[in-house]
């Protein structure tokens, strides 16, 4: 687990001189941490989660300089730190955290300094002047380079999870109800000027820990703390675009997103907790079952394309466990799409373009699965498409033997409210759209609605009679003609002698 964790960090490290931008941007979220533990708040137990939350973000950016044996003394020394802070935080417990908190970096980070007298020079400097450092190293985040690197590397991710944002809040009232939160004016109601400077402030305190920059006497050393300088910038970014780092980066990114949707399905669509105020569960299972749909076929699209046959990401051991992590929650969310569908189906009956739905969704899910096959068998997508055709025809041909119009009228009847006492009530004019095929559950339906038999729809029904007799002609004769005549002279039989005489 630490090994994947480990390659994960280093194959999304931003490229650039000391990831100033990936710094910038962690400094940023530490900022809104201190923001959401202190601001307004009394403080306590909360400083100790900030203090270990900055720890551990600097040993992150700073893990090039790590020595075992100096990092378990630094960490003994913070660890000692933190525990006046737990008993109770007062001044000195407050100044005991910091101090152990800056003698751990400056162990962890500052292996050549070994005198007393400069471990304290390095020390004061840390603190009176490292907090002025946040705002002239942070302009270095948006230089032309380094910018346009990370644009490359994070201008697919964050357009493909705000598509996947998007669809989620059209097939999900609560997701949307949370964007609906996004709104700019609600936003700037938290912003006032104390809460800048707090902000400026915690920027500035935790910006030296995780931009580690010590004073040398020899400029040798230097390259300890900040790291080999990376090689040139290629005047292009293509490769970036979707190489091995960003396809990393968007699975990350979706595979959050999706986890939160299957997470909010599990709540409300299998666990049957009650939803919001306002949101019924017909409308909650209407909304979700088509654009969950198209959310898993683009990620499908997305799967094949980042995991094309000699790719950057292919062979790589941690972009191939989100894949398969991803693809299953796909499956997932499809399995969620035709529960949706079958709750809507369950209220308002059976329709073509239900039963077409319900066909669709098992084929997406099955090209998920194939989708897998290929990568864990290493095949081509020609392999991948022709395997897809075959499942398509198979689908197709066992559809064609079944009687469609026959099986939409008797689960329409059999489930309407005059049948079964739940649901809506029969549609007998659309039952008499379906044709022949569809009479004797127009006569089981006539038969629960008296009232229906009136003389339009016994006449409508008359000619649906007259069109059965001529399709068992020997130039139109079918199978499937042949069988409904039997049943109908059947159900005529049961009629006549259930008659009383006379």
């Amino acid at each position: 687990m630490t090994s994947l964790a480990s390659t994960i960090i280093e194959e999304i490290k931003p490229i650039g001189h000391s990831s100033i931008p990936a710094k910038v941007g962690l400094a940023l979220a530490l900022a809104a941490l201190a923001d959401w533990l202190f601001y307004g708040h009394r403080i306590g137990l909360s400083l100790t989660l900030f203090a270990i939350a900055l720890a551990a973000v600097s040993a992150l950016f700073n893990r090039a300089a790590l020595d075992w044996r100096r990092a378990m003394i630094g960490s003994a020394i913070f660890a000692a730190g933190l525990v006046p802070a737990m008993e109770e935080l007062n001044t000195l417990s407050f100044l005991l955290l910091a101090a152990s908190l800056a003698i751990a970096l400056l162990l962890v980070t500052n292996a050549e300094t070994t005198g007393f007298a400069e471990r304290v020079r390095a020390l004061r400097n840390l603190v009176l002047l490292g907090p002025f450092r946040f705002f002239l190293d942070a302009p270095q985040a948006f230089s032309a380079s380094a910018l346009t690197r990370c644009i490359a590397q994070w201008l697919l991710p964050a357009a493909l999870s705000t598509v996947f944002v998007a669809l989620f809040a059209a097939a999900n009232p609560v997701i949307e109800q949370w964007v609906s939160l996004l709104n700019p004016k609600l936003i700037l109601q938290y912003i006032s000027v104390p809460r800048v400077l707090f902000w400026a402030l915690m920027l500035a305190l935790v910006w030296p820990f995780i931009h580690v920059r010590w004073r040398r006497k020899t400029i040798v050393t230097t390259a300890i703390a900040e790291g080999p300088l990376p090689p040139p910038l290629p005047p292009l970014v293509s490769a970036e675009f979707l190489g091995s780092s960003t396809i990393l980066r968007s699975l990350i990114l979706f595979n959050l997103l999706f986890a939160a949707q299957s997470v909010l399905d599990g709540i409300y669509l299998w666990g049957h907790v009650a939803l919001p105020d306002d949101l019924t569960y017909a409308g909650y299972a209407h909304r979700g079952a088509y654009p969950l749909i198209v959310t898993a076929l683009l990620a499908a699209a997305f799967v094949l394309v980042a995991m094309r046959p000699g790719g950057p990401a292919e062979k790589s051991k941690v972009i191939r466990p989100l894949v398969y992590l991803w693809v299953a929650q796909n499956v997932l969310l499809v399995a969620s799409s035709i529960l949706r569908l079958d709750l809507y189906v369950d209220i308002y009956m059976l329709t073509y373009w239900r039963i077409a739905a319900f066909i669709w969704m098992g084929l997406v899910a099955l090209g998920l699965i194939l989708i897998v096959a290929r990568i864990v068998l290493n095949q081509s997508n020609q392999w991948l498409v022709g395997v897809n055709l075959i499942a398509l025809t198979i689908v197709l041909y066992g559809c064609s033997l079944v009687n469609f119009d026959a099986f939409i009228a008797d689960y329409n009847v059999t489930h309407s409210r005059e049948a079964s006492g739940n649901g809506v009530k029969i549609d007998i004019n659309y039952l008499l759209t379906l044709g022949p095929q569809a009479l004797p559950a127009i006569d089981r339906a006539m038969a629960l609605r008296p009232g229906a038999s009136e003389s339009c729809l016994v006449s409508r029904r008359d000619r649906l009679v007259e069109q059965q007799r001529q399709d068992l002609a020997w130039r139109s004769w079918g199978f499937r003609s042949w069988r409904l005549q039997r049943r109908l002279d059947a159900q005529a039989r049961d009629q006549s002698g259930s008659r009383p005489p006379g």
